[in-house]
């Protein structure tokens, strides 16, 4: 019998979902509006729908083990979301008892980017390491720590928030209600501020004078850089002088061998993957310097996010078995 799991990715646009099998192949997958439902139980009723048609179209013999979630806010140890701020929704959400009710099956739940360092674990560039970083870069930044082949949780769950550590007490504001975050900075958002900010600053010509804010992708950004855009070209350079000085003061908590970029702002490669090994590079400890990499995710496709989540599901099948081997030859 074919043995799969569900992952999902809640996003603060979107919310994809699949069924994977143990080797990462993606089964089938879809996605829904994360913003299209003002109240959080029509949304998990449509979610619910979604997978539900999933299943049944499934050929074969097959059993679903568990449910994997990546989320903002995400508490591995009480199975909620809690007051995240990309999301919609208020409050504490009780989402892997709300699974366990609606499907009889265990539920996972973390933020995104510890989903993303246990995917990167399992699936990933991270196979075979036991202490590394994943840094998304979405809407937001996201982090997670594996340290020692263990994912770190946290006394409380939430453990790893680089994206909520200080840039600048007085910087620019954030959802969190702090100012000065490092993903006001560094992600999507961030680099789309920046880029605004520049424009104030610059007399050059630039390509992305007249393009409205909410209209300005990555994509856009990354595209003018390309061509040369000293606007665009002096935003990557900032974003990466930023985040690069950030990770190396996160080295020294962990000591990790490598430093996974994950997501969209990652795609833009040499742009963001220089400036950021450059400044790390010089902000360094001395002890560090020349021993940790920046890499590339080895999950860098539109299914990424559904195989992280569901990879959460055979880290747990895996460490309860490990365990009940062990309690075995004990007794």
């Amino acid at each position: 019998m074919r043995e799969l799991t569900i992952g999902i990715d809640i996003g603060g646009t979107n919310t994809k979902y699949g069924i994977v099998d143990r080797s990462g192949n993606v089964i089938s997958h879809g996605s829904i509006s994360t913003t299209g439902y003002q109240e959080f139980k029509d949304y998990f009723k449509g979610l619910s729908e979604a997978l539900r048609k999933e299943i049944a179209a499934i050929p074969g013999e097959h059993k679903v083990l568990g449910v994997g979630v990546g989320a903002a806010n995400g508490n591995y140890y009480k199975g909620t979301i809690e007051r995240a701020t990309n999301l919609p929704w208020k409050g504490i959400i009780p989402l892997a008892d709300m699974f366990r009710e609606e499907f009889d099956l265990p539920a996972i739940i973390t933020n995104d980017a510890n989903a993303a360092a246990v995917g990167e674990m399992v699936y990933g560039a991270a196979k075979g390491m036991r202490d590394f970083v994943v840094i998304t870069l979405g809407t937001g930044l996201g982090s997670g720590f594996v340290a020692n082949g263990q994912l770190l949780n946290g006394k409380h769950g939430i453990a790893g928030e680089v994206g909520h550590t200080s840039v600048n007490p007085a910087g620019r504001f954030c959802n969190c209600g702090k100012r000065g975050c490092l993903e006001t900075y560094v992600s999507a958002t961030g680099i789309k501020r920046t880029v605004y900010k520049l424009l104030a600053d610059h007399l050059e010509p630039s390509e992305l004078r007249g393009i409205s804010f909410d209209n300005l992708t990555t994509k856009m950004i990354t595209e003018a850089a390309v061509r040369g855009d000293v606007v665009a070209l002096a935003a990557y350079e900032y974003t990466g002088r930023i985040l690069g000085m950030k990770l190396a003061e996160t080295v020294v908590h962990t000591d990790p061998e490598a430093i996974f970029l994950f997501g969209g702002l990652s795609l833009a490669g040499d742009l963001i993957f220089k400036p950021t090994i450059k400044h790390m590079e010089a902000n360094l400890m001395p002890l560090f310097r020349g021993k940790v990499k920046v890499l590339p995710s080895g999950l860098q496709n539109q299914a990424a996010p559904i195989i992280g989540a569901s990879s959460l599901v055979w880290n747990y099948l895996d460490n309860a078995h490990n365990t009940h081997l062990t309690e075995e030859a004990i007794a």
